[in-house]
């Protein structure tokens, strides 16, 4: 129904399609353990450690944001809050880690649950998890580090610089060239929304037979098909040209140089983007899972396009990095980048997106954000520019980002953002009788979806939407709502009054499926 890669504003309230996630200076001090319901196989989860010493207010604000999750949509007057370890349970997502923002500094960091359904390992703050996407953001500000330093321009045909593979010309290239500043913004005409990902003893292909999309790539070769600077359009193997053309330009491996112009000098001593993961990094890192909380096969899987989805790292290390985008922008911490730099990097280019990361708001809500998925992870950055508040959350399920999206309407809620507010909607009286004309089956270009009821409600079973039954709530006549996402469902009928599809509708998108059966 949607992809998952990116996610400004109000991250992805849907389940994306299988298309393309200051505790430094505190010492974690302890870990609660409360049981878990069945539907993670009774294990404990383990609420890992928070920072110390904390204040009695601080304990209580962490304690009211592990409380206070909302759903996307709440029924009017009844907000109904839910626990951290409830909905963890609910989406099958067996380990979490928080970190939240306040004046500038990190206030709490903490871990929740496990690294590997099964195991007793807690995760903590300092459990690393897979950043998906979010390697973009941190990418194009090491590429922004380079055009300060004259090696790159911004606006330069970057075939003029690339030695071993060209970006393919032809007729969408004669006027308009491919650039780092198109490339850092989604709008350079480039294929290739997601890049290749390699389970555990796949064969891995090079950078380049990756952009030609020969063998062992997965992935099909990288090309302009729309004019460059025509359009927004979210490309991961845009972000491998980057990659490409960053080594290129000053000969050193990828991670060693993200390493050197960017993880080191903010801090992140607990981040690489090594593909594969080295021994070393193994134990202290979390296990993907699939949407019914099962473990990854090889525990998760590898990106050698690194700059699009390679990053592993610790919610407090990404809180880092926002804090460190915050500061550039205000000219009080200027460790990789200027504060023209910065500002041309947090500024609007096409589709709400600056230089590597999604932008949103006005006045003293702007805000930037990226979220990123990678088979078996999930996780958010998000953070404001004026007020030093922010948040980030990963996940190890795929069912995060639904996950991520509740909390972070928790913290809004307790830290008084203007961003991540539930939708309140009234739900009309209705006769259930009436729900058997809707059940039945429904396809959608093969994407099916089933209707059913029981005890008087009607659910939905749809693929992109996870496994579960999901409840639909009546607004009116033949349309109906649903909590855990911003998605409204009216059902169609012929002139007989005879039900003969559905339409699925959420912000921006719509669905139309036949009924079959």
């Amino acid at each position: 129904m949607i992809d998952k890669a990116q996610a400004p504003r109000q991250a992805r309230d849907l389940v994306h399609n299988s298309t393309s996630r200051k505790c430094g200076r505190r010492q974690a001090r302890s870990i609660r353990r409360e049981r878990a319901l069945s539907c993670l196989s009774a294990l404990a989860l383990v609420f890992g450690t928070a920072p110390a010493p904390a204040a009695a207010p601080e304990m209580n604000r962490i304690r009211r944001v592990e409380t206070g999750l909302l759903s996307a949509v709440v029924l009017k007057g009844h907000p109904a809050p839910m626990r951290l370890a409830d909905r963890m349970a609910y989406y099958h997502v067996p380990g979490v880690s928080i970190v939240v923002i306040n004046n500038g500094e990190i206030e709490w960091a903490k871990g929740y649950g496990i690294v590997e359904a099964g195991g007793r390992t807690p995760v903590t703050p300092r459990t690393r998890f897979q950043a998906a996407s979010i390697s973009k953001p941190v990418t194009a500000m090491a590429a922004l580090a380079l055009v300060q330093q004259g090696a790159l321009s911004l606006d330069e045909d970057v075939n003029r610089k690339l030695k071993s593979w060209h970006v393919p010309d032809g007729q969408f290239t004669s006027r308009e060239k491919v650039t780092l500043r198109r490339l850092l913004n989604h709008s350079a005409g480039i294929t290739g929304a997601d890049v290749g990902s390699y389970a555990a003893g796949q064969a891995l292909p090079t950078l380049v037979q990756a952009l030609n999309g020969e063998k062992p790539a997965n992935t099909a070769p990288i090309r302009v098909d729309v004019p460059p600077g025509s359009k927004w359009r979210y490309s991961g193997g845009g972000y491998s040209v980057v990659q490409l053309l960053m080594t290129e330009v000053t000969g050193k491996p990828f991670a060693g140089l993200l390493q050197e112009l960017v993880l080191n000098k903010i801090g992140m001593t607990d981040s690489t983007f090594e593909q594969p993961l080295p021994e070393e990094g193994k134990a202290v890192s979390a296990t993907g899972h699939d949407v019914n909380g099962h473990r990854i096969e090889g525990r998760w899987r590898t990106f050698p396009e690194a700059a699009a989805a390679g990053l592993r790292t610790t919610a407090s290390d990404l809180a880092r990095f926002t804090i460190e985008v915050q500061r550039s922008v205000r000219g009080t911490s200027n460790k990789v980048v200027s504060v023209d730099t910065a500002r041309q990097m947090l500024t609007r280019q096409l589709g709400d997106y600056g230089l590597g990361i999604g932008l949103g708001g006005t006045g003293k809500g702007r805000n930037f954000s990226h979220a990123g998925w990678n088979e078996g992870f999930t996780c958010i950055l998000f953070g404001y520019l004026d007020t030093g508040q922010g948040a980030i959350v990963m996940t190890n399920g795929d069912a995060g980002d639904n996950l991520f999206n509740e909390i972070l309407r928790s913290i809004s809620r307790e830290y008084g953002w203007p961003d991540y507010q539930p939708i309140e909607k009234a739900v009309t009286r209705v006769d259930p009788a009436g729900f058997r004309s809707y059940v039945g089956r429904y396809d959608a270009s093969g994407l099916r979806t089933i209707i059913s009821s029981a005890k008087g409600h009607l659910y939905l079973v749809a693929q992109p939407l996870g496994p579960r039954p999901l409840k639909l709530y009546p607004s009116g006549g033949d349309r109906f709502f649903m909590l855990d996402r911003d998605v409204e469902v009216s059902f169609i009928k012929d002139a007989r009054g005879n039900v003969t599809g559905l339409e699925a509708r959420s912000p921006g998108q719509i669905m139309t499926a036949t009924k079959v059966n």
